[in-house]
């Protein structure tokens, strides 16, 4: 290379220099926001970036999000400012096995792993001290097909927490897979609640009722249209939600159902589309968003793979009549992270912050959004 082809490229080092990593990714991501569509009113920004494999979302009691991971790691996001943006992402623990699933009580982070839940006490003062866990429950199955959990306390106090089959379509192998469980703050009384039920990554209770609605993602290997993902009520532990013989009410397992009849199972509350991949949905209670949103019920939707055209990969919502208990519709809320035949983004959980907006983490984008209305 001649000296006067390496002149130039000399006096962009120092500007180069000048930008951080982050600030470089900011812009190009900043730029893919503008290809998300919500309804009128409704704008969408970054909470926080940077945030590897963003999964589950907690609120600590003092505003700082906690998030889980299908990584190793566990973060922690203070927004001391309350401008709707993380001031730093905080790295709490690491070493951990997928720890998908954060809660947060009594001033204590709970985190499940796919074999065990551990706890870490009086969290907002102790997590940039790398806190030491307290083992809860060490009985979960070891199995990384499904494994990873999220975690919620019901109205009952108690810890909710599920465990997917360990395989596509399959007798499980033991009760316990294919379950939604629930036990005390200190995992004492660990009983079942739910059962047939494949992989749910998301649940919440009825504002109205208190009833459990859970997601449930379908099998796949039935082609592009079968089944459905559904959204189910539990208004009472025991009711058994099909797998592995039906899914979404009345499609067959064509190995498993012989003899079995599909009026024998709970059926969907709502058939959601085919291979979505709904995640982490959640009850909107705030009053931020006009009231027509209140109540209702939105759903991250992760996104197919095993579908020949991709679909998913947005926010759906469902809404439900005055009762609570039935669903009436279910249509797109927000979408654009997938553009075309390409994603750049698959939302995962949402939460509602104490000002009614909802954040949305993303781990394929490594980040979490604010979603907020102005009108």
């Amino acid at each position: 290379m001649t000296t006067r082809r390496l002149l130039p490229l000399l006096l962009l080092a120092p500007l180069a220099l000048a930008f951080s990593p982050d600030d470089r990714p900011t812009t190009a991501a900043d730029a893919n926001l503008s290809k998300i569509k919500l309804p009128a009113g409704f704008t969408i920004s970054y909470f926080a970036q940077g945030v590897k494999s963003a999964r589950e979302l907690a609120l600590g009691p003092d505003g700082t999000i906690y998030v889980g991971t299908k990584d190793d790691k566990v973060y922690a996001l203070p927004d001391r400012n309350k401008d709707g943006r993380a001031d730093e992402v905080v790295t709490v623990a690491t070493g951990l096995n997928a720890p998908n699933g954060v809660a947060v009580r009594n001033g204590a982070l709970y985190v499940a792993e796919i074999n065990r839940v551990v706890r870490y006490d009086n969290i907002a003062k102790t997590l940039k001290q790398k806190p030491k866990p307290v083992v809860v429950y060490n009985k979960l199955p070891n199995k990384d097909w499904h494994g990873y959990k999220y975690i919620s306390f019901g109205p009952d106090g108690k810890l909710y927490i599920p465990v997917g089959a360990p395989c596509n379509s399959c007798e499980p192998e033991e009760p316990i897979f294919g379950t939604i469980n629930r036990m005390n703050a200190d995992g004492t009384a660990f009983e079942t609640v739910a059962k047939g039920v494949r992989n749910t990554v998301g649940f919440d209770w009825s504002p109205v009722d208190k009833a459990m609605w859970f997601t449930d993602n379908g099998r796949d290997q039935l082609g592009d249209n079968l089944p459905a993902d559904e959204l189910n009520r539990l208004p009472a532990p025991g009711l058994h939600f099909g797998f592995p013989y039906f899914f979404a009410g009345d499609v067959a397992d064509p190995e498993l159902s012989a003899g079995k009849s599909a009026g024998t199972y709970t059926a969907p509350a709502r058939k959601l589309g085919p291979h979505v991949a709904a995640l982490g949905m959640k009850f909107y209670t705030g009053k931020q968003f006009p009231a027509q949103y209140r109540n209702q019920i939105f759903i991250p939707e992760h996104g197919s793979w095993n579908r020949s055209t991709k679909i998913g990969y947005r926010i759906s919502l469902v809404k439900l009549d005055a009762s609570g208990k039935q669903a009436t519709s279910y249509e797109t809320f927000a979408e654009g992270w997938l553009q075309g035949k390409t994603s750049w983004g698959r939302p995962v959980c949402l939460l509602q912050l104490p000002d009614g907006s909802l954040l949305l983490s993303d781990d394929q984008n490594d980040a979490v959004y604010r979603i907020s209305y102005k009108g």
